[in-house]
């Protein structure tokens, strides 16, 4: 077995041809390009069982030789960027599972698996590769061009990989800042088993949720907080293609990779300090304030505007209404996609990547930022939960009392509450914790969905506002105003019944045990 550490950028396909005259690059180099064409097919069974088990199989042609080879993830104890792989010799295009024992495929080996697993997709690459040597590190860059091939569908590949062979990880964030300077490159967090699998299944460009978050038992709090915090990004970055393409559900994925991203540097604030760490949260605030009127403005029309269409009371007034703020979720539409093509953008994934992976805050030598980064995940966990349950079960105690914005805090501390159980529910097992698993998670949703509705009244207050300030013909604007009227009135019916909703969720997150305990 081998640790693989790289990280990818994405380069436009036509950009890609020009790497190789970098003259600073090809200074680095440490020895002969090597051009090949890599053709590799991967297998898994119907029902993909392999990928769910974040496993991958393939076979890979090397001139007359077959490679086969199994990655899995690495749960953070690898390093930031880390795979596990496993590469054999095979005879034939065919997968040779004698060889898979001492694998992580080694416990769904059986005669049933043998008999199931099948081709899904290919990937077809011309490969320029380039040994570097980096101060006392040795590493490969990787010029990939090429497709994806699942059935009749393909996509185009255009990457650059670059992978420590050999000495200091921190020698490839240098290097993949530099590249970023004279190219526009992009932070890709999708593997191509990810590209090959969504391909295949016919999910390319769709909605992407959050992979799993399994951490190793012993795992420190660095490892902890780099595993997590990249988990985040992947969430975030794989759904821009789906804003590219105008769903809905891509938006409000990719604004839950964010919240999560920016819980999770909330959560190990105390570890997350250096000089950039300011300067990236106010950038992943800008990105939020970016994505916002595109999925609130959808959310508005879809599940308080739309269902009183049909009703015959104030009907011409609601499709009035329905029309002004369907022009403004598609203005704020345009305005996310425009965000993500921009430089700016780009920049903000590529730094907050190479932040994790090895900024300041994962060098200071001073004995109590050591002692944080080295103490155990599982006990800061407890801590750290527990001290944010109790303050939110204190709030809830007066939520009758709070005013609007302490409301919409006391909601932005059960999300990211909620946010930090899924990061950390792994570090505890048994059929007890996992009871306490669901019944923690069950309470957080109702807490935040009663929460999310008060703050919903909120936010239509201020779109109405806003609708109200526009200048149009009077008679437009009144049916506009009326139809406000019935929406915020309706809505306001739900007040009581999601303060007492909120109350009796707290009252159960106060009681017992929880999963951590």
């Amino acid at each position: 077995m081998s640790d693989e550490i790289e990280i990818k950028l994405r380069v436009p396909p036509d950009v890609l041809r020009g790497v190789m005259r970098i003259a600073w690059l090809r200074e680095m180099a440490s020895g002969p390009v090597k051009r090949s064409k890599l053709v590799s097919t991967y297998f898994d069974t119907g029902k993909f069982k392999l990928r769910d088990r974040g496993i991958a199989l393939r076979v890979r042609r090397e001139g007359r030789a077959w490679l086969q080879t199994i990655k899995a993830d690495a749960n953070g104890t690898a390093g930031a960027f880390a795979r596990r792989q496993w590469e054999s010799r095979t005879k034939g295009n065919l997968p040779n599972l004698e060889n898979a024992h001492d694998t992580a495929l080694a416990p769904l080996i059986s005669d049933a698996l043998k008999r199931k697993l099948r081709p899904v997709f290919q990937t077809v690459i011309r490969r320029t590769a380039i040994p570097v040597k980096s101060g006392d590190s040795t590493l490969e860059v990787a010029i990939d061009r090429g497709e994806i091939v699942a059935g009749g569908s393909q996509e185009p590949v255009g990457e650059i990989e670059i992978e420590l062979k050999e000495g200091d990880p921190a020698e490839i964030a240098r290097l993949v800042e530099r590249l970023a300077r004279v190219l526009p490159a992009a932070y890709e967090a999708r593997t191509k088993p990810e590209r090959g699998y969504a391909l295949a299944s016919g999910k390319s460009g769709k909605a992407v949720r959050a992979n799993p978050i399994v951490l190793a038992p012993a795992i420190t709090v660095e490892d902890a907080f780099k595993y997590i915090g990249l988990n985040c990004l992947h969430h975030l970055t794989a759904n821009e293609r789906a804003v590219r393409e105008g769903d809905s559900k891509g938006i409000h994925q990719m604004r839950v990779g964010l919240r999560r991203l920016r819980a999770a540097i909330s959560v190990f604030k105390e570890l997350a300090q250096d000089s950039r760490t300011q300067a990236i949260k106010a950038e992943l605030k800008w990105l939020t304030e970016q994505l916002g009127p595109a999925r609130d403005f959808d959310v508005f029309v879809r599940e308080s505007v739309a269902p009183l269409s049909e009703d015959r009371h104030g009907a011409a007034e609601i499709h009035v209404l329905k029309q002004d703020l369907e022009a403004r979720r598609d203005a704020g539409f345009a305005r996310a996609k425009a965000t993500l093509e921009s430089g700016r953008y780009r920049k903000i994934a590529l730094e907050v990547a190479l932040w994790l992976a090895g900024g300041e805050w994962s060098a200071n030598l001073s004995p109590l930022s050591e002692a944080r980064r080295k103490r155990p995940a599982a006990a800061f966990a407890a801590e750290t939960l527990t001290e944010r349950t109790n303050k939110i079960v204190k709030q809830l105690r007066n939520l009758e009392k709070l005013d609007v914005l302490q409301r919409h805090r006391l909601r932005i501390a059960v999300k990211k509450l909620r946010y930090a159980t899924e990061f950390f529910e792994s570090l505890f097992t048994g059929s007890v914790a996992e009871a306490r698993q669901k019944r923690l998670g069950k309470t957080l949703k109702e807490l935040q969905d009663a929460l999310g509705k008060l703050n919903d009244i909120g936010v239509q207050q201020k779109l109405a506002a806003e609708i109200m300030q526009s200048r149009e013909q009077p008679e437009r604007m009144s049916k506009k105003a009326y139809a406000m009227g019935i929406v915020t009135g309706r809505s306001h019916v739900k007040f009581e019944t999601c303060i007492a909703t909120a109350v009796r969720a707290g009252r159960r997150l106060s009681a017992g045990r929880q999963f951590w305990q």
